[in-house]
């Protein structure tokens, strides 16, 4: 029986991946003229170091780029992969390497999901200068790696790609490509292909060689890659959402407008349309953030510690899960008592010091640390409100002497500041009446 033998060959992406730091696209704050691992390839001294960030960024292609460039021999694991037998046997082998300023690179793979064991494991090796350390992870590592480790790395932030950038991934896959070259492909549609790949460079590339094998030739010879040919592609349909146009910034208009107005199911149906459409769930935590202090404020001093978490949260859970949080803290600041007091007085105090222009601090007020301070009158009469009932100290003056005293805050009675209202009340009624 005859028998047939089949070519594999490998994903666009592997045919594409650079195999110089010269040829990586993007990461130019790390790579670049200047560039910290653009330096440690010519002085010829690479230390042991973790690239952090998204999927699709290059870790593995620059940990790859870095070892071609500066000829070291790279040893490489996957933490869902390999065991601690399999660590020792690569810190083995790099043992046996006389040692030299080009000793070997042991590069790991989603290095977060590494047990303690294996984390020990290698933190003696890279201590006894027996292997550089490339860890790539898309995991926060302050929070996932051995401390002990993390402090013997340097630990650099790659960051998504650029439109730009993707651009240029396709547009060098295209024409540099055997396989895509010969298939004569047109990129029609470039908004719907950067928008699917999310600033991921393999899924820009999955996304190309798909829509390329099942696109039919025009009478040209060409495969053109419409939108509807992409969508069919990743089987996604793609929602009119451009996450550098007008649309983004509508989107996130329509989330915070919705909270600020108290509709958490309107809030969730925006966040829903964000997520689905790629976009950076840093941005939206930034901006639940700034939503917490400027439309909840002390109405619910909750408020900016769950937005802080969340945005913790996200760096170190990352996406899909993400989204959890996310919604949590949205249904909350929807739901939350609302109150822009604290804004509106910012804004307010800093008018005023604009207007006023130089201010004299009042002597009471000045801090006192030498005894010729004191006797220049810094903090003479000052009266320190916890010796006093209440811890209050009434008709006590703190303003400047060119100010006259203003309530720039003026909480409206909302949720917690209900309590803080009343407490200002009672301690200057001249201001709160």
């Amino acid at each position: 029986m005859a028998t047939t033998t089949v070519s594999m060959t490998p994903p666009l992406a592997d045919r594409m991946r650079p195999t110089t730091i010269n040829q990586v696209v993007g990461q130019e704050h790390l790579l670049g003229q200047g560039g910290p691992i653009q330096r440690f390839i010519e002085q010829g001294a690479l230390p042991s170091m973790i690239l952090w960030g998204p999927p699709g960024t290059g870790k593995t292609t620059i940990a790859q780029a870095i070892c071609a460039s500066a000829g070291i021999k790279m040893e490489r694991l996957s933490a869902i992969e390999s065991g601690v037998k399999d660590l020792r046997a690569v810190i083995e082998r790099a043992a046996a390497v006389p040692l030299d300023p080009r000793k070997t690179v042991v590069f790991i793979d989603e290095i977060h999901r590494f047990t303690k064991s294996q984390q020990d494991a290698l933190l003696h090796a890279v201590e006894r200068g027996v292997i550089t350390l490339i860890g790539a992870t898309t995991e926060n590592p302050s929070f996932e790696v051995n401390a002990a480790l993390l402090s013997r790395c340097h630990v650099y932030r790659l960051q998504s790609l650029t439109d730009d950038h993707l651009r240029e991934i396709v547009e060098r896959a295209c024409n540099t490509d055997t396989v895509l070259s010969a298939m004569h492909v047109v990129v029609d549609d470039w908004s719907v292909l950067l928008q699917l790949s999310g600033g991921d460079a393999r899924s820009a590339l999955n996304a190309l060689e798909t829509a390329a094998s099942i696109a039919e030739p025009d009478q040209n010879s060409e495969r053109h890659l419409t939108a509807e040919v992409l969508q069919r592609a990743v089987q996604r349909k793609l929602a009119r959402y451009d996450r550098a146009g007008e649309s983004h910034y509508d989107t996130a208009s329509a989330l915070i407008k919705s909270m600020r107005g108290s509709d958490p199911n309107a809030a969730l149906l925006y966040l829903a349309i964000m997520i689905d459409a790629g976009e950076d769930p840093l941005f939206i935590a930034r901006r639940l953030i700034i939503f917490a202090s400027e439309d909840i404020g002390n109405a619910d001093p909750r408020a900016l510690p769950l937005a802080t978490a969340t945005f913790q949260a996200i760096e170190r859970i990352g996406m899909p899960e993400g989204r959890i949080p996310l919604a949590q803290c949205v249904t909350f600041l929807a739901s939350a008592p609302k109150s822009n007091a604290s804004y509106v007085g910012i804004g307010a105090a800093l008018e005023a010091v604009q207007r006023t222009g130089t201010t004299t601090i009042p002597l009471h007020l000045r801090n006192a640390p030498t005894h010729l301070m004191k006797s220049e009158g810094y903090g003479k009469d000052y009266m320190y409100p916890h010796n006093a009932p209440g811890h209050f100290v009434p008709g006590a003056e703190y303003f400047p002497p060119e100010v006259p005293p203003i309530s720039f805050y003026q909480p409206d009675g909302q949720g917690a500041e209900a309590a803080v209202l009343e407490r200002l009340r009672q301690w200057w009624p001249e201001r709160y009446r």
